[in-house]
This record gives structure tokens, C-alpha cells and sequence, in this order.
């Protein structure tokens, strides 16, 4: 039995902006969150000096191939469903609307966490970059909101006019992360070592960390499908620019991530990335010689963490839009801006989201022990990893939810994309979020109270049993909502007035 329903009527100033973006367009958004020379500069060393593990290059393929299958899946149901919420209509399909509902808390929460604790880093990086080159001490705080109200401003703005931001960005930090590798490999002190792409030194005991780790560089690779509703052609654009994006990141972060190794040499790798962590291949540009490149790298480290808040920004905004459209939430999020199509009331919601989170952070900071490390060491890392631990649940629930989708309404796929795949893609990414929940204690570190380590992912799952009970609570007041929960955007499985039939 197929199930299809009419969507939900717009009105103006509740639609996003159509066919405003291309395959190109998408794929720098998408990159953008990932921020590729965020994680050579801050996921890679830190994977290093946590897990002591030389394999770490080949944590990135493994995650590939994890994403790879569940990338299958995850294209066929937006070719088949095109939704600015994405996960939350996904799993309202295949599992339930309540279920979707759940998925919406979890979503909202997650990505909410990631751009908020995104905030900690970039004010210290900009605080430390205005000590460095013009001798100014600047609180990380004032840093942040820098970079808050250029989010601010990009958010209410046309999403083609942001994509063309983040793409000069993005393009500015594979050029930087490429002249780090071709400086790498020019001045390898212990030659094109091999040992750190070796699966025998990446089957060891800091395995699990690693991956747990890694899958952080990866958030982002499915914010294809929140901008369905904005792009030219949803049915191929997304499928099309998820998989280009998983393939360019794996390989390219497995790739910068030997090059980094090479440069500083296998046997130091390990030693430098925990004690210089996110300075270490901008320190290595400057021992070889390079200040100019490095302070460059510097400036571009700050640009990609903008691109990375922008793209969650954009990300969340979208998700208060599809519920705020279905009224879920109260209407208002449902609105948008007249001039530029953007998700205005989402943004201006996620934009109160964020300074408040500053706020609150440099309050609680002021004369802490951990001096300028404050913000990188609560705030980024605390929230950061949180979130990785909801999107990597969101995943796991989606994968479950594209299986029972396909079962039910099987179209002309094969075997493979209904069932192998996704299914593949299930226990791979089950056993991730295993991983992470073995390794949480170590992934939020020692700055905190022993307490969050549960406090956390509770916040998460709290998110879930909330939205659920909404569902349940629509389900029973308010039956026309309930009906049409996951169903605001268009359905490219039928005809947009078509009913349900048997």
C-alpha cells in the first residue's frame, strides 16, 4: 500500500525560495559545514592526541564507506520526498508521525548544539589571530559576537547569495588545506612515510576513539536534503550532491591527514598534535619557513569556522520553518521573508539561540582557571561533541526509517538500495554511536562536572520524548495537524493532489 497525501496549502510569506540553487551551490553548502580546514587544523590533531592512534587516516575512509551506504538510502527518499526538514518528514514516513515529530527534537537540539558551540572556537581563534598580528587583546566573547551578527545578517539573506559566500570560503580553505599537503610531502623529515595509512597501525586499541572522533568532520554531509524545497531539480540535485560531498571529504580528510603526518614525520605526529593541537600545521608552515602562509592559514582557520556557523544556521532555521509551516510549533517560525524567501522568524529564533548561549558562557567564564582555553574547552567541546552524539542517534533512526519506507512502498528500486544498503548502513553507523557513548567521558574531556557526561545526551534524548509527546498530544486535540505532520513540503512520489490509495 502506497501512502501519499495532499501537502499542506501555503500562504505567502511561507515558502522558501524555489529553484534557487544548483548542484555547485549545494555542494559548497553542504562542504561548508564540514569545514574542511577546521577539521585538518582541529579534528585531526585532536583524533591524534586522544586516541595515540597512527591509523587515524583511515578512520575517514571507514566513515566514507559507513556514510556511502547510508547516502544510498538517504538520496532514494529525497527523490521522493522534498522537505526543508528533512530527517523529521524521512522518519515520519517510514516510522510514524510521532516518531517524526521525535526526530524534529532531536534535529532541532543537535544542530543547535553544533552552531552554538561553534561560537567558542571561533572567538577564541579571532582573539588569539588580533594578539597575534596587531598585538590587540580582544575577550573571545566580543569575538563571537563578531561573528554572530555576520550569521545574523547571512541568514535572513537570499540562500543563492549565502551559497556564493560559502563558496569563495570553502574554495579559500582547499586551497589552504592543498598547500599544507604539497608543503607536507616537499618537506617530509622522515620521507613519504606510508606507516600512518597502514591498517596495521590503525586495528589497535584507540580504534573505537578514533572513530568516534571522526565522525564529527563528517556533520553536515546530509544538509543536502534541508535545502530540497530551494534547489533547481531536488530529485537529482540532492542524491547527486550528497554522494559528491561524502566521496570529496573521506577522501580528501584521509588524504590531508597522511600529508599532515608525512610533514611532521610518523614517529612525531602523535607528540605535536597534543602538544600544540589546532596551531600544529600552522606551526609546521612557519618551521619550514613559511610565516606569511601561516598567518594566511590563520585568517582562513577563522572564515571556515563562519562557513561552518552559517551553514548550521541555515540548517536550524529550516528546521523551525518545516514545523513552524505544519504548526507543530506556533506559526510564526513558519514565516519568511517576502524579499529574500529565507526562513526569517527560524533565523531570528536560531540568531536568540545564539547570543544567549554566548552570554551565558562568558558570564560563567569570567576568571576561570582554564584562562583563553575557556571557550574552546567548555563551550566548543561540550556542545560539539553533544551534537555529534544527537546526529549520529538522528542517523541510526533514519536508517531504520528509510528501510521501513522502502518495504512499504518499494517503487522500482532494487534490493540494494531498499534493503542492503540502508541496511549496511545501520549497523555501521549503530556501532559509531556505540562508540561514542563507550568514549563520551573522553570526548567532552575533564573541564566540567563529572555529571555531564550524562547531563548531555540527556538533554538529547529529553528533545525526542518531548517531540513524540507532542505528536501524541496533536494526535489527540488536534487531529487535522497530526494528519499532516511531515507532509509540508512536496511529495515527488505523486501527483500534489492525489489521496491515500491502496
Amino acid at each position: 500500500m502506497a501512502i501519499t497525501q495532499e501537502a499542506v496549502p501555503h500562504t505567502h510569506g511561507e515558502q522558501l525560495k524555489k529553484r534557487s540553487l544548483g548542484v555547485p551551490s549545494l555542494v559548497f553548502l553542504i562542504i561548508a559545514a564540514s569545514a574542511p580546514l577546521t577539521v585538518l587544523a582541529g579534528g585531526v590533531p585532536s583524533s591524534f592526541a586522544v586516541t595515540e592512534l597512527l591509523g587515524v587516516p583511515l578512520s575517514y575512509l571507514a566513515l566514507g564507506l559507513i556514510l556511502v551506504f547510508f547516502a544510498v538510502g538517504y538520496g532514494a527518499m529525497s527523490a521522493r520526498i522534498s522537505n526543508a526538514g528533512a530527517f523529521y518528514a524521512y522518519v515520519a514516513a517510514g516510522l510514524g508521525k510521532r516518531q517524526g515529530l521525535a526526530a524534529s527534537g532531536l534535529a532541532l537540539v543537535s544542530y543547535n548544539l553544533m552552531q552554538v558551540g561553534l561560537y567558542g572556537i571561533f572567538g577564541f581563534a579571532l582573539s588569539s589571530l588580533l594578539a597575534t598580528l596587531a598585538s590587540v587583546e580582544v575577550a573571545w566573547w566580543i569575538c563571537a559576537l563578531v561573528g554572530w551578527a555576520i550569521v545574523a545578517v547571512l541568514g535572513v539573506s537570499a540562500v543563492d547569495f549565502s551559497a556564493k559566500v560559502l563558496g569563495v570560503l570553502v574554495v579559500l580553505e582547499f586551497v589552504i588545506v592543498i598547500v599544507v599537503n604539497f608543503f607536507s610531502f616537499q618537506n617530509a623529515p622522515e620521507g613519504i612515510s606510508t606507516a600512518t595509512i597502514e591498517p596495521s597501525n590503525f586495528i589497535g586499541v584507540g580504534l573505537g576513539t578514533a572513530l568516534a572522533f571522526g565522525i564529527a568532520a563528517f556533520m553536515g554531509f546530509e544538509s543536502g536534503a534541508i535545502y530540497s524545497e530551494e534547489t533547481k531539480d531536488p530529485q537529482r540535485s540532492v542524491p547527486r550532491t550528497t554522494f559528491i560531498a561524502v566521496g570529496l571529504i573521506s577522501l580528501f580528510y584521509a588524504f590531508s591527514a597522511w600529508a599532515l603526518s608525512v610533514g611532521i614525520g610518523p614517529s612525531n605526529i602523535i607528540g605535536r598534535s597534543q602538544e600544540l593541537g589546532p596551531d600544529l600545521p600552522f606551526v609546521m608552515l612557519d618551521e619550514f619557513g613559511f610565516k606569511i602562509l601561516a598567518d594566511l592559514g590563520h585568517v582562513v582557520f577563522i572564515t571556515s569556522l563562519l562557513a561552518a556557523l552559517v551553514a548550521f544556521h541555515n540548517s536550524v532555521a529550516r528546521y523551525f520553518f518545516s514545523l513552524g509551516r505544519e504548526r507543530v510549533i506556533p506559526s510564526w517560525f513558519g514565516k519568511t521573508s517576502d524579499r529574500s524567501g529565507a526562513p526569517q522568524s527560524g533565523s531570528i529564533a536560531q540568531t536568540t539561540i545564539g547570543i544567549v548561549a554566548i552570554i551565558i558562557f562568558a558570564v560563567a567564564g569570567n576568571g576561570s582557571e582554564l584562562g583563553v582555553m575557556y571557550p574552546v574547552l567548555t563551550m566548543f567541546t561540550w556542545l560539539t561533541n553533544a551534537a555529534a552524539f544527537g546526529l549520529i542517534f538522528l542517523l541510526v533512526v533514519t536508517s531504520l526509517s528509510i528501510i521501513r519506507y522502502f518495504n512499504n512502498n518499494p517503487y522500482e528500486h532494487g534490493i540494494l538500495v531498499r534493503v542492503v544498503f540502508p541496511v549496511l548502513a545501520l549497523i555501521g553507523l549503530s556501532a559509531v554511536f556505540v562508540l561514542i557513548m563507550m568514549n563520551f567521558d573522553t570526548m567532552i574531556g575533564d573541564t566540567g562536572p563529572a555529571s555531564l557526561v550524562w547531563i548531555m545526551p540527556a538533554v538529547i534524548i529529553l528533545a525526542g520524548i518531548i517531540g513524540f509527546l507532542r505528536g501524541e498530544q496533536l494526535r489527540r486535540s488536534n487531529p487535522e495537524i497530526f494528519e499532516h505532520i511531515g507532509q509540508g513540503g512536496q511529495r515527488l512520489d505523486a501527483a500534489p493532489q492525489e489521496r491515500i490509495e491502496s
